[in-house]
C-alpha cells in the first residue's frame, strides 16, 4: 500500500539566479547560474546525475518540448531529461519528476531547473494560446488579472469585508514582499513602499492595483535530490521532503453552482493531502514559515485560508495585524514572494524551495529566520476557476 514519500528524499543543494529584466543572457545562462550554483554546494560531479527534469512554459529556443536545450545548455552527461510544463506550477512539477524518480529507486541523483525568459519576447505578461495550450484558459475575454479581481470581489462579498479594509489588507501584503526583496540580491523588485503606494496606485483590474500583480520575469532555479543517506555522507545536513501533492481541476468549479468564486478549490484538498502525508496535525504551529504563489496580492489572502493558515474570513484582519510579516508569527514570502522576487514562469515553485531550502540550512543572510524547522510552499497554475495547485513541504532532518 502506498505510503507517500515522506522523509525518502533528501534536497543535497539548491541554486538560483538572479531574477529581472536579463536582456544580456538567454535561458541558457540562467539555467547555468543556478545549476552551477546548485553543484557548488552539492560536493557532486556532473556524472553522478542520474536524470533531470525540465521546466519551462515558453519556448524562445525553437526546440519545442524537448529536453535538449537543459542537456545542452549545461552539458549533462548523456542522461534522460523529460521536458514538463503544468501552467505556473510547471518548476514544482520538474521537482516532482525528480524527487520521485529517487524515491522509487530509479536514480541516486536527479536534478530539477525551471527557467523563462520572457522579458525580450514581446509579451507584458504570460504568453498567448499555443497549439496544445488549453485553450479556455487564455480566451481574449479573460485576463489574469480579471481572474484574480473576480477572486478578490468574492472573498470580499462572501466574508462581508468592505472594499476599504480588502483594499489596505491587500495593500498591507504587497508592503510586506517589498520589505522583505530589499535585503534580496536576486530579487526582480527591491525597493520598500508603504501601504498608501499600494492602496492609492493605479488600478489594473478593481480592486487590483499596480502594486497588487506580481512581475513576470527572466530567472532560473534549480534542485538537486538524492536520499537522505547519501546526503549524509557528502557531509551535508539534508533538508528532507515531507509531502508533495498536485492537484488539478477537474471542472467542477466551472460546471456546478458548488463553488461561489471565493476560494481555491484544489488548494484545499492539496493542503489537506500534504498535511496527512506529512503527519502534520496542526500546521499553525508546525510550521515555521511559508512561500506562497502570490501572483496577486489576493492569491496570497485567500490562499492563507485554504492552507488552514487562518480562518475563513479572518486572514485580512490578521495580515494587518502583522502574523505574516517577517516578525510575524507565521512568516511569508521571506524573500519576497513572487510580487518582489519575480515569476519567470516555469521557475518559480523551485524558486519558493531554493528559500525554504536556504532557510532550513541557516544560508538566508539578512532574512535568516531563527531555527526554522519546517516549511510549505504553494505553487499555483492557471485561474481560480481551472488551474493546477501544488503543496510541498520540506523540513530538517
Amino acid at each position: 500500500m502506498a505510503n507517500g514519500i515522506k522523509d525518502k528524499v533528501a534536497i543535497l543543494a539548491m541554486g538560483c539566479s538572479r531574477f529581472g529584466e536579463r536582456w544580456d543572457v538567454g535561458q541558457e545562462e540562467l539555467m547555468a547560474e543556478a545549476y552551477l550554483e546548485a553543484l557548488s554546494h552539492a560536493g557532486i560531479t556532473p556524472e553522478q546525475i542520474g536524470a533531470a527534469w525540465y521546466s519551462s512554459h515558453y519556448d524562445d529556443i525553437g526546440a519545442g518540448k524537448a529536453g535538449t536545450p537543459m542537456a545542452q545548455a549545461l552539458r549533462l552527461p548523456n542522461i534522460g531529461v523529460t521536458r514538463v510544463e503544468n501552467f505556473c506550477a510547471g518548476g514544482t512539477e520538474a521537482f516532482r519528476g525528480a524527487v520521485y524518480a529517487v524515491a522509487s529507486g530509479a536514480v541516486d541523483i536527479a536534478l530539477a531547473v525551471g527557467v523563462e525568459k520572457l522579458k525580450d519576447t514581446g509579451f507584458a505578461g504570460l504568453p498567448p494560446a499555443s497549439r496544445g495550450t488549453f485553450a479556455p484558459m487564455y480566451l481574449p475575454t479573460h485576463t489574469n488579472p480579471g481572474n484574480f479581481a473576480q477572486l478578490a470581489r468574492a472573498y470580499g462579498t462572501r466574508h462581508n469585508i468592505s472594499p476599504g479594509d480588502l483594499k489596505r489588507a491587500m495593500g498591507h501584503t504587497s508592503m510586506k514582499s517589498h520589505a522583505n526583496a530589499v535585503s534580496n540580491k536576486n530579487a526582480h523588485l527591491r525597493k520598500a513602499i508603504t501601504v498608501e503606494q499600494a492602496v492609492n496606485a493605479p488600478l489594473v483590474a478593481d480592486p487590483l492595483g499596480l502594486f497588487d500583480c506580481c512581475p513576470v520575469s527572466d530567472g532560473a532555479a534549480c534542485a538537486i535530490v538524492t536520499t537522505p543517506e547519501i546526503a549524509q555522507s557528502l557531509g551535508k545536513t539534508p533538508v528532507l521532503v515531507k509531502a508533495i501533492q498536485l492537484v488539478a481541476s477537474n471542472g467542477w468549479e466551472v460546471q456546478s453552482s458548488g463553488w461561489n468564486g471565493s476560494y481555491v478549490h484544489t488548494a484545499r484538498i492539496a493542503a489537506r493531502r500534504a498535511y496527512a502525508e506529512a503527519g502534520i496535525a496542526e500546521p499553525r504551529a508546525q510550521l515555521s514559515f511559508t512561500e506562497l504563489h502570490d501572483c496577486f496580492s489576493i492569491t496570497e489572502l485567500v490562499t492563507l485560508e485554504d492552507i488552514g493558515l487562518a480562518d475563513e474570513g479572518t486572514a485580512w484582519k490578521r495580515m494587518l495585524d502583522g502574523a505574516f510579516d517577517a516578525d510575524g508569527t507565521l512568516p511569508c514570502q521571506v524573500d519576497g514572494g513572487l510580487k518582489c522576487f519575480g515569476h519567470p514562469v516555469g521557475a518559480s515553485g523551485l524558486r519558493m524551495l531554493y528559500e525554504c531550502w536556504l532557510q532550513l540550512t541557516g544560508q538566508a543572510g539578512e532574512r535568516q529566520l531563527g531555527n526554522p524547522s519546517l516549511a510549505l510552499t504553494h505553487n499555483l497554475g492557471g485561474a481560480p476557476a481551472q488551474n493546477v495547485c501544488s503543496i510541498t513541504i520540506v523540513g530538517a532532518a
